[in-house]
């Protein structure tokens, strides 16, 4: 993954946007009209000078001695994040990992719409998830032909990523969520990817839980 994005902003920067998203639909749903950059760094517990450099990267969107209008900055930082881009998805990979990400609402709260789920295994195609037709995989590539697929999920083991990942590129998948647990290695720069590794996760988690035992 490249430190920076397309626009010069730090990696480091757009990981925390959906952080500050979720932070100020909170304040959204309490009616609260404004919040100030060290409201906002308690809620997020970060530092006032951190906000106020994270969200100047973009414009700012603040006003001295008032702070930020809550409805407005939710809804620019909503549209920087792409959720009212209507992104078309599909899982590739009918297994439980599958059913785990396609129960949840987490697709619709962040304008993503699930299209389709594939699967190698003519048994689970046919089947459905979550109300979602799983298909055959030999068939993806005309799908994609049909319907605009912005991102796929890898959901498969980590000797097929590779494989998976190659096809969805020719097929014009424009991102890639990878929870095959293996780094991908795609030479297209118009192809974003996010790896997800959920033993490096729980390794750091470990990590962080020692520190605190050495600490007391």
């Amino acid at each position: 993954m490249q430190n920076k994005s397309e626009n010069g902003v730090s990696r480091s920067v757009v990981n925390r946007l959906p952080r500050y998203y979720r932070a100020l639909r909170e304040l959204y749903r309490r009616d609260k009209l404004r919040v100030s950059s060290g409201e906002l760094a308690k809620m997020m517990g970060s530092t006032a000078s951190q906000i106020r450099h994270d969200l100047n990267c973009f414009g700012g969107f603040g006003q001295q001695g008032y702070g930020y209008n809550v409805v407005y900055l939710y809804k620019k930082i909503g549209e920087i994040l792409g959720v009212q881009d209507d992104f078309g998805a599909v899982i590739i990979g009918a297994g439980s990992l599958c059913r785990a990400i396609a129960s949840g609402s987490i697709f619709t709260r962040r304008g993503v719409k699930l299209l389709a789920i594939f699967d190698c295994d003519s048994e689970k195609c046919g089947k459905s998830i979550s109300g979602i037709k799983v298909l055959p995989f030999e068939s993806f590539n005309s799908f994609c032909t049909e319907n605009t697929v912005d991102i796929a999920i890898l959901a498969v083991s980590a000797e097929a990523a590779k494989d998976v990942s190659e096809k969805a590129a020719l097929a014009g998948v424009r991102g890639i969520w990878n929870f095959t647990n293996t780094e991908l290695n795609i030479n297209d720069e118009k192809i974003a990817v996010q790896d997800v590794n959920l033993g490096d996760m729980l390794m750091t988690l470990c990590y962080e839980i020692k520190e605190r035992k050495n600490e007391n």
